[in-house]
């Protein structure tokens, strides 16, 4: 049974965190050359229990029933109050349902309070993104950090447990001892935290290691990032044919992917497929998964793919910048992917393929593969590092083994022989062309031979 409650005593939060989204996605239309904006935007809470609903089928839940609440502020003892808790009661006896689904996050108190009152388990936001990522983590990697996030989330909510872990009571005999059982499950947990840092640390100076051996070769790193169920891993799969998993279940995608790309240049990046992110993402999974997401801390260039067909696209984009800022990347440079065009409707398409609100931002789909030779050419366009050159070269034609790899690594403009020598004009990336630098045909030497 899910439980999603809204608090109107935050309408001046939430008008502010529209107002956050409405310039995040302000849209350029063309009036006399000024720039507008949209209409404001209202934050979609029926959008937000639809999320809330994906994410409990996500981790295999089985929806009996979902109950809104809607209040001025959170109840301090049970966050929604006497008259709806009563109510919980009675749909739970009535449904047969074994498990409530806060969409929100509990205290201590409040989770102790729900499971004394309540007739089954209750668990909160945050712990059900954990059991999601506990299910799909499958690399040893993935897994420690999803066993240090839930420890951490753990911890102080001991005491918080209901009868299954509470020792405290009330009376003579039982301070004592429910104390001592605490504070035991309190040092073993925190063993335990510093067991699984010192092993992600362990993942980290090896993950170093690789990238210090990829950076003695110089080849650019891009990353996927965006909202969890954007289509990432599809359009990975799309571009780089890796054939990792593809879902529509949310957080699908946990361990980092990495696939050589080539563009229209010859020039080869490494294209990285990482972790979604979420409305209300708990801060111990930004912080348990930096190992994974060092690789988007280290890309030249990041790719937000952004579902165009969501009802939530413009708060969605708030939410990935935010966590894009807690990891100190929100300075990088940027491409848009308006991802799932095939599923708008021919004016929707034809608004956002508007050339002045293009900018910036490029259209496809990873499903239909339309769009993707145009994202390719923009990250050609963008990425600066190992630049494309156009180089001159006389080259013997003994020397068939350059004239091979320029052909493999390169675009041949233009190609002619005059005996024993091969006049070769190629454009490609510096860090190939360089090597052959000593062939290169100096400027009065190509006019002789034109």
């Amino acid at each position: 049974m899910l439980v999603a409650v809204e608090f109107t005593g935050d309408r001046r939060k939430l008008t502010h965190e529209a107002t956050l989204a409405r310039k995040a996605a302000a849209v350029v239309t063309e009036t006399n050359g000024a720039y507008e904006s949209p209409q404001p935007v209202v934050l979609d809470f029926d959008a937000s229990v639809a999320e809330f609903e994906e994410l409990a089928r996500s981790a295999g839940a089985d929806i009996s029933a979902t109950l809104v609440q809607r209040r001025p502020r959170p109840d301090p003892a049970t966050l929604i109050g006497r008259g709806k808790l009563d109510e919980i009661s009675g749909v739970v006896g009535s449904t047969d349902a074994d498990l409530v689904l806060f969409d929100h996050d509990l205290t201590p108190s409040q989770l102790r309070n729900l499971e004394t009152q309540l007739p089954c388990r209750v668990i909160d936001r945050t712990q059900l993104i954990l059991d999601i990522f506990a299910r799909h983590a499958r690399t040893r990697e993935g897994q420690l950090q999803v066993e240090l996030a839930q420890l951490e989330y753990q911890l102080p909510r001991l005491a918080g447990r209901g009868k299954s872990m509470s020792q405290l009571g009330g009376g003579i005999g039982t301070r004592g001892p429910g104390e001592t059982q605490l504070e035991t499950d309190r040092r073993k947990i925190n063993l335990r935290i510093d067991h699984v840092k010192r092993q992600l640390e362990s993942v980290r100076r090896i993950r170093r290691q690789q990238r210090q051996r990829r950076e003695a070769v110089p080849v650019p790193v891009v990353a996927l990032v965006g909202y969890t169920n954007a289509g990432k891993s599809t359009l990975f799969n799309a571009l780089t044919e890796a054939g990792v998993l593809e879902s529509s279940r949310m957080f699908a995608t946990l361990d980092p992917k990495l696939s050589q790309l080539v563009l229209p240049s010859r020039r080869r990046v490494l294209l990285s497929d990482t972790v979604g992110f979420i409305r209300n993402l708990p801060h111990t999974l930004v912080t348990s998964f930096r190992a994974t997401l060092e690789e988007v801390e280290r890309a030249e260039l990041l790719l937000h793919v952004r579902d165009a067909s969501s009802p939530m696209l413009d708060e969605q984009k708030v939410q990935v910048e935010r966590v894009l800022g807690e990891l100190d990347v929100a300075g990088k440079r940027i491409i848009e992917v308006w991802n799932k065009v095939d599923l708008l409707t021919a004016e929707e398409r034809q608004h956002l393929e508007c050339p002045r609100a293009g900018k910036g931002r490029v259209a496809v789909s990873a499903l239909t593969h339309e769009g993707l030779d145009s994202l390719l050419a923009a990250i050609d366009e963008a990425l600066t590092a190992d630049p494309i050159l156009e180089m001159h070269f006389r080259l013997p034609q003994s020397e068939g083994a350059i004239l091979a790899a320029l052909e493999a690594g390169a675009i041949v403009e233009a190609k002619r022989f005059e005996g024993n020598l091969a006049f070769v004009s190629a454009r490609g990336p510096a860090s190939l062309l360089n090597r052959y630098r000593r062939f290169q045909e100096k400027g009065e030497e190509r006019k002789k031979s034109q």
